[in-house]
């Protein structure tokens, strides 16, 4: 398979994660509305499998709180992502070069692939050379009877710890962010989240 795996900029908007999905699966990267009432609707209709132990808030609250578009998705919006569209996610995390995956254990024969920053949800796709234009993006991959998507899988590993040693990410428990918008200094992604809630100001930039 010739070509090589790039990394295609999703907007920070709070809906990265949605649109990033929304481009790999339907070369749509304007979906996040839409993606947000899937998962809102999956969950208020399985009041037992989405408990508050699970969610960590009440099955509705979560219901009000994910369809607000300054809210950012994770782990749980994946795994439900990944059933609604019945293909598996393919998350890499930059600074460890961990991929985590969702949709594995229901044996989906296809595969999307997204990048993770810290802080930030990017799309992964195989482009016949760099530079090429986006529509000639393959974004939905075979999954092998071996459970890999066979040679990508490695361009896509070499792609992501590219990036971490550029350091092309957030050490979100220490590091140190100054909002672009206002100046403040906040520690950590606990703190950058609460200042982006209570402001929505969302262009941080990493300081020493």
């Amino acid at each position: 398979m010739e070509g090589v795996v790039v990394r295609r900029v999703i907007p920070s908007d709070n809906s990265c994660l949605f649109n990033a999905v929304g481009y790999v699966m339907d070369n749509d990267n304007q979906k996040a509305t839409e993606l947000r009432q899937v998962i809102a609707a999956t969950v208020s209709s399985d009041p037992e499998k989405y408990s508050e132990a699970f969610l960590g808030k009440k099955n509705e609250e979560y219901c009000a709180w994910i369809l607000d578009p300054e809210k950012w998705g994770g782990a749980i919006e994946l795994s439900i992502l990944a059933d609604h569209y019945g293909r598996e996610i393919a998350a890499y995390d930059i600074q460890t070069s961990r991929c985590d995956l969702y949709g594995q254990e229901s044996n989906y024969q296809e595969r999307v692939m997204l990048i993770y920053d810290g802080l930030h949800y990017d799309a992964l796709a195989m482009s016949p050379f760099d530079d090429a234009p986006e529509e000639f993006d393959q974004r939905i991959f075979a999954v092998r009877k071996d459970r890999t998507i066979g040679p990508v899988e490695g361009l896509a590993l070499n792609l992501v710890k590219d990036q971490q040693r550029k350091r092309s990410y957030t050490d979100t428990a220490n590091f140190t962010l100054r909002c672009g918008v206002c100046q403040i200094g906040v520690i950590g992604q606990k703190e950058a989240v609460e200042h982006a809630q209570a402001t929505g100001h969302v262009n941080f930039q990493e300081y020493k």
